[in-house]
Order: structure tokens, then sequence, then C-alpha cells
């Protein structure tokens, strides 16, 4: 059973309703676990919760709901986008700060990777994401976002979800790493130095990450940055697939690289040189590993 601690309570009248939904909602989450060969019930039981003193995760976090968004991010991982996972085994018991770069225009690499640490680690490790902060003023996403664990990016945050031993998934390229247009594809973006920061506050150590794949699923050839400006949106791409009226993302083929853990130990507060050389090695090493995936990949598609 999925723990109810976490549901609010359902507003007067909309039992049947809710009802309703929920019995859609189960009758989908049995057809995931059927096309992705999942159990998908015992691997959201493994998820430890931190509710507070009235019973409820203080960011937010409905274990119904990120049943749902599992079933999607398993059939998306298994079927969709059919991920090749090596190194898995890398990611240690505990705290940990997940670094990987960041592509595609939408956020499906992190879907992906939560995917593949619910469903292929062993035990499964649920991921906190850090989300921009513009995600706040989305409508439903900003509801969406922290009901399957995402967490508004701020130091805070983080240092609390790592204080109760969380795997905390950070995108240290931010928007311009998604954004990035075809022709900077698998370049990375540079890296904000905060996370480094937190680790050695935090001697939380960090697992690099690679995501080949992503890039290609949407191929964005420029950016209308007036019209991004005015909508409040880091970018607003120019992906001609769009136009021709194929919404839904390429299959191609994803792989992703759980690369072994990095420890670094320093001063916190030391000055922007030293810890941005800290951030050039974690940095250094996903751009290596981004260049073997590439070089030993088949295919877009394979």
């Amino acid at each position: 059973m999925v723990p109810l601690a976490s549901r609010p309570p359902t507003p007067t009248g909309l039992g049947p309703l809710r009802t309703a939904l929920e019995g859609l909602g189960d009758a989908f989450v049995r057809l995931a676990e059927d096309f992705a060969g999942e159990d998908l019930d015992t691997r959201i039981q493994g998820i430890r919760l931190h509710p507070n003193e009235v019973g409820f995760d203080p960011f937010g976090f409905d274990p119904a709901a990120t049943r749902y968004a599992l079933a999607v991010a398993a059939l998306l991982h298994r079927r969709y986008f059919r991920t090749k996972v090596t190194g898995i085994e890398n990611i240690p018991e505990g705290r940990v700060m997940l670094i990987s770069n960041h592509s595609g225009q939408i956020p499906l690499d992190g879907v992906v990777i939560g995917a593949a640490m619910m469903l292929d680690a062993d035990p499964p490790r649920f991921p906190r994401s850090m989300v921009e902060k513009w995600t706040a003023e989305l409508p439903l996403v900003s509801v969406f976002f922290p009901r399957v664990g995402q967490v508004l990016g701020s130091p805070a945050n983080a240092r609390a979800l790592l204080e109760q031993e969380e795997a905390l998934l950070v995108f240290p390229e931010g928007s311009r790493g998604i954004s990035k247009t075809f022709d900077k594809r698998y370049q990375l973006s540079d890296f904000g130095l905060g996370f480094m920061r937190l680790a050695l506050e935090t001697h939380t150590p960090i697992v690099p990450i690679s995501v080949v794949g992503a890039e290609e699923q949407y191929i964005s050839i420029g950016n209308i940055a007036p019209l991004a400006k005015l909508l409040g949106m880091p970018a607003f791409p120019i992906i001609p697939q769009l136009f021709f009226g194929m919404l839904a993302p390429w299959p191609t083929r994803y792989h992703i690289h759980f690369g072994e853990c990095l420890h670094f130990r320093g001063d916190p507060d030391e000055d922007d040189a030293v810890i941005g050389d800290k951030v050039w090695q974690v940095r250094t090493r996903i751009q290596a590993m981004i260049n073997d995936a590439l070089a030993t990949r088949e295919g877009v598609f394979r």
C-alpha cells in the first residue's frame, strides 16, 4: 500500500471523484508495470519518508502522486528511450550528490535518471532534484514538481535534504545546459560553484553522471531571446520538428553512466578560484564520460 500520511485530506463532496480518478490511476500503473516489467509499488514502498509534526513531507512530496509519475518514467526509461545504464553500483548508501550534464529542452534527462535510480539500483534510491526558481511561477508545474519530490533550488533546501541522508540530483549547467542549441550539443556549459561549496560543507560524496541521447530528442536551431524574456522563460527554442506537429521527442536511445564516487575536502568558504578548481575536476570528468559514450555508441537510436 502507498503510505497515506502525506496525502492531503479530500475536500467534502470530492470523495467519489477522487475514487474514480484513483481507479483510473491504478489501471494505468498496472498497464505500465506490464509494459515495463516492473513491480512499481514495491519500489515506491522502499522510499524513506521524513514527515513533519503533522505527518506531511515538509517539501510537499506525495508517494501517491509519485507512484503515477514513476509509471510514466518507467515507460520512458524501459520502452521509449530504451536506456542503457552503467555504473549504477557506484551510488553509495546515505547522502550523495549526483552531478549530471543537462540537455534536451525539457528535463526528460532528469526523469530518466530518476527512473534508473528507482528501477536499476539495488536497493532503489529516490533522488530529489533541485529545480529552477522560475518553475515555481508556472501553472500546474509549481504544484506537480513538489508532489513528486522535486525541490526549489536553494542552499537551505539542499542542506536539509542532505542532512536527511537523501540522494540529491543537481544540474550545475542549469537552464544554460538544457536550452543549448544543436551546434553546441555535448559541450558542457559552465558549472556553478554552489554545489561544490555545499558538498564541502556537508561532507557529501559526489557521483558524476553522463547522459548521452537527450541532445537529439528535440533539436533546437536557435533561440528567440525577446520572446523568452517576454514569457519569463530562460529560452524560447526554435525546434523544427514541432512545426510539423511532431510534439513527442525523438525516441533516441539514452546512455546513462554513473561514474566513480568523488570525495572532496576543504573549506567551503574558500575563494572562487579554489572552489572553481574542484568544480573543474567534476566538469572534466563528466565531459570525458560523455566523450567516451559518444565514441562507443552505435547510433542515435541504437
